[in-house]
């Protein structure tokens, strides 16, 4: 019986060391059977904490997404404004530029500009005025010469 019990450690001893010498095909084989018996065993804790993760991921996402859509939409408007801002000096601006090339182009044609008809206004209220008044006393001066004329 010894003998037998020899023999059968003899091909045990093989066994252990083609173990030890498992192609990594295998290995992952066996890592991938160890992975779902680990699966099985702790089953629905896995998922619920997988699932609690994937939770607290996907809002961790949304709020820094919503945050970097608030900034864009700002820099946005600021830029937006900017923009309004540059292109109504740039309106101005060639609107002057336009203003005064046109006044240029007038008075080269003897058109009066805007000053000078205020001036000739002005000037007419004040004949107007002193006219109104030669002829206020004028009226007076021709009323009595008249009747001396005929006295």
């Amino acid at each position: 019986m010894a003998t037998s019990d020899s023999s059968k450690r003899k091909t045990a001893k093989p066994s252990s060391a083609s173990e030890a010498h498992t192609p990594p095909a295998q290995q992952v084989w066996l890592a991938g059977l160890g992975a779902m018996a680990k699966a099985q065993e702790q089953g629905s804790k896995a998922i619920e904490t997988l699932l609690n993760d994937g939770l607290a991921f996907q809002r961790k996402s949304q709020a820094e997404a919503q945050q970097r859509l608030q900034e864009a939409t700002e820099r946005l408007s600021h830029m937006a404004s900017d923009f309004g801002q540059q292109a109504t000096g740039r309106v101005d601006k060639l609107e002057h530029l336009f203003e005064d090339r046109v006044a240029k182009a007038l008075h080269r044609l003897g058109m009066p500009s805007l000053l000078d008809m205020q001036m000739l206004t002005e000037r007419v209220a004040q004949l107007e005025a002193q006219l109104a008044s030669l002829q206020g006393s004028k009226p007076a001066a021709a009323a009595k010469k008249p009747r001396s004329r005929s006295a």
